[in-house]
């Protein structure tokens, strides 16, 4: 993310980012397939993916940068909550947001939150709750 960019809650819209490029992070390559397709109908401009929580890391440790990451809870090697509470260690500013199918639990989602997301979403994801989150981070 590059420096001086803000994501400030007042009303200053014009230090706020739009959301242009995403990394969809899950371990099952139809619903990454899925939510890539989502983004791109929503004009997201560059949309990558990950398999897992792991490859996320190494990627913005290799110097990838994003506006949004859709992190799945449930993955190997290194889940999702494990994932997002190293980007944060490591200063990561991008917007991350859980996707789980475990709406029931919710100390997990809760301990998710607490890693460092800036919103949960529950599976299915669909075009239209994409949308009012993409609305909601770019407004």
């Amino acid at each position: 993310m590059e420096e001086g960019s803000s994501w400030g809650s007042g009303d200053e819209k014009e230090k706020k980012k739009k959301i242009i490029s995403a990394l969809v992070v899950d371990d099952e390559a139809v619903v990454r397939y899925i939510h890539m397709s989502l983004l791109r109908k929503l004009n997201v401009e560059q949309v990558e993916a990950a398999e897992s929580g792991k490859a996320a890391v190494d990627a913005f440790q290799c110097g990838a940068s994003f506006d949004l990451v859709l992190m799945d809870l449930e993955m190997p090697l290194m889940d999702g909550a494990q994932a997002t509470k190293e980007l944060r260690r490591m200063g990561v500013e991008s917007k991350i947001v859980g996707v789980t199918a475990n709406g029931a639990i919710s100390c997990e989602k809760a301990a998710f939150m607490e890693a460092g997301l800036d919103h949960c979403l529950m599976k299915p994801l669909t075009l239209e709750n994409l949308h009012s989150l993409l609305q909601q981070f770019n407004t």
